[in-house]
């Protein structure tokens, strides 16, 4: 039995807050509007699940929090708050000053983090330098910590090692040592052990859990893989054409969703299944975000649809949870 998911420090407030977050790219065909709308809030120590199909919107939305994203596209609307600063609109110079010092990101492909011909001394080296005067022998002693901690035998010799003598897995370990060298407020995870092998999968998310109560670090996991998030996380957000159309706790949107796309995604997954039988995917496919349909994007797939559908749903909130749906699912009802 997986160890429970910690839940955010008592008494604290949230240390990352986004408001009606709308990151669109302008391209020839037209506007995509990957982010639109996203609103949600993370406390200290807690980990937030946000889930969701190839182009839902997920990576866009974890570059949108960290101000990477790149032309044809940019944020055009919303608030990213962290400790209560505006990250939005800030000058490209303070932005960097806080990205791996106060926020970090891991990415699904650690070589997006880490330099080939440099050795990975070295560029933890770098990294502590951009944000911190330390000398030569804090700096290895820190990076090495870091190595430790996140299960790297051996650490202080594997510093003078390469990227490439690295296997994957322990090159994706390195890249969350990176993150967790400046004790830093908020990690964003986009994916990081999807290409992993399940026992190296197993003990990342331990150390994760452990990250986030014992420095009270808040983390964002991006993922489709609900059998992780269902593990590490304490709240979920699932994500549908840039908006997020359910949130809550964890066991209480898995056991009981409220929105028909998260009964859908969960009724696909193979365990859900009785053996022998037929998975049960969600009819049709994701639209495209060029050209989303009127009202909510999900009513071309959703067999509860009705004419009330080709309008904007409401975001109703209860007991913890919110739905962004017009007809939302309750016990015992059919998708």
């Amino acid at each position: 039995m997986s160890a429970p998911a910690p839940a955010p420090f008592r008494n604290t407030p949230a240390i990352l807050e986004v408001a009606d977050l709308r990151t669109h790219f302008f391209t020839r065909a037209g506007i995509v509007k990957a982010v639109d709308g996203v609103s949600f809030s993370v406390a200290r120590g807690e980990i937030v699940g946000l889930v969701g199909e190839s182009g839902s919107g997920k990576t866009v939305t974890g570059f949108s929090l960290i101000g990477l994203v790149d032309q044809p596209g940019r944020i055009v609307g919303g608030s990213v708050r962290l400790d209560g600063e505006e990250m939005v609109g800030m000058p490209q110079k303070q932005l960097r000053g806080m990205r791996g010092a106060r926020i970090a990101m891991v990415f699904q492909d650690p070589m997006m983090t880490l330099n080939p011909v440099l050795t990975i001394g070295t560029q933890m080296r770098l990294a502590l330098a951009a944000h911190e005067k330390v000398s030569t022998r804090a700096a290895k002693d820190r990076a090495a910590d870091a190595l430790t901690r996140v299960g790297i035998p051996d650490a202080r010799s594997r510093l003078d090692a390469y990227p490439h003598e690295f296997s994957g897995g322990m090159r994706q370990r390195v890249a969350i040592a990176i993150a967790l060298l400046h004790g830093t407020d908020v990690i964003i995870a986009d994916e990081p052990t999807t290409a992993l092998d399940v026992s190296i999968q197993a003990q990342i998310l331990t150390e994760v859990r452990e990250l986030a109560r014992e420095n009270g670090t808040a983390l964002v996991w991006i993922s489709h893989d609900l059998a992780t998030v269902s593990t590490l996380a304490s709240r979920i957000l699932v994500m549908y054409a840039g908006r997020i159309v359910e949130d809550g706790p964890v066991s209480d949107v898995l056991r009981q969703p409220r929105h028909p796309y998260t009964a859908g995604l969960l009724k696909s997954l193979p365990a859900m299944a009785e053996p022998g039988t037929d998975l049960d995917p969600i009819p049709g496919a994701t639209p495209s975000l060029l050209a989303l349909p009127d009202g909510c994007p999900f009513h071309p797939r959703c067999s509860r649809a009705d004419a009330t559908c080709h309008t904007e749903p409401p975001l109703q909130r209860t007991d913890n949870r919110g739905v962004r749906c017009h007809h939302p699912l309750t016990v015992g009802a059919d998708t």
